[in-house]
């Protein structure tokens, strides 16, 4: 049964790196032609089949320390241009904090130092980019269940939202998003990393937080987290789609 969803697994990812290689090296040349979104439809459905026999719970496959790649590139953004995030580099990200509300119970704000005391998970796994690449990394980071634990979501609540440090537009507007929902929020895999191949996560990786949720392609691993959102809907976010990339195409399932 295992070798079974490895062997999809490696379907899926073998088709969408195929789909996505030729000739393009950003996710923004991606958004501009007219052919990726429509691969990514089919790849959501294709996905979503998948998930449906293997069940949300399936791991992601994990890997050895020695499977490990020389380098993890950094994608999208490398240092997100605003004062208020140069302010936390230059403090070490000690004055950083992650603000968690929305649809809960008790909202919250946790230093680096709170989440770091949270349970946490440690796990090599691959990225797989829609840019068509992937590198294989550990990760260590808050387990995002325990922060959710922590707030309580009410019981209308549906999705997480992920807010980012880095903006999308050139005058600085535009902040990234991206969500999910709680089958993929309280997945045992799905963490908070603060920590990459045994350090600090670097600044061009999404320090001092960045979303790893295992079994989705890499646009849904938000980087520069600065505040979690648990809503009912996505009405009222943007383009209504749940994501900056899904506004501008993409699929919101981008399950592997």
């Amino acid at each position: 049964m295992k070798a079974d969803r490895a062997r999809r697994r490696s379907f899926l990812r073998a088709s969408f790196a195929a789909l996505a290689a030729p000739m393009l090296t950003a996710c923004q040349r991606l958004t501009e032609s007219t052919w990726f979104p429509q691969i990514l439809a089919t790849g959501e459905t294709l996905s979503r089949n998948v998930s449906q026999l293997l069940g949300r719970k399936a791991m992601a496959q994990e890997f050895a320390p020695s499977d490990i790649s020389p380098t993890f590139r950094s994608n999208g953004t490398s240092f997100p241009e605003s004062d208020s995030y140069r302010q936390l580099v230059e403090a070490k990200f000690g004055t950083y904090s992650l603000v968690v509300d929305g649809l809960v119970e008790h909202k919250r704000s946790f230093s680096l130092a709170e989440l770091r005391a949270l349970p946490s998970r440690t796990q090599i796994t691959r990225h797989d980019c829609v840019e068509g690449w992937s590198a294989i990394a550990k990760w260590k980071g808050v387990r995002l269940s325990a922060i959710l634990e922590q707030v309580k979501p009410t019981a209308v609540a549906r999705y997480v939202v992920f807010h980012c440090a880095d903006p999308m537009e050139a005058d600085g507007s535009s902040p990234y998003y991206e969500s999910i929902d709680f089958d993929d929020a309280l997945h045992e895999q799905t963490i908070l990393a603060y920590e990459l191949n045994d350090a600090a996560l670097p600044v061009e990786n999404g320090a001092p937080l960045r979303l790893r949720v295992e079994r989705q392609l890499g646009y849904k691993h938000a980087k520069y987290v600065m505040r979690i959102e648990v809503v009912e809907s996505f009405a009222g976010i943007a383009g209504g789609k749940g994501g900056y990339w899904e506004d501008n195409g993409y699929q919101w399932f981008a399950g592997i």
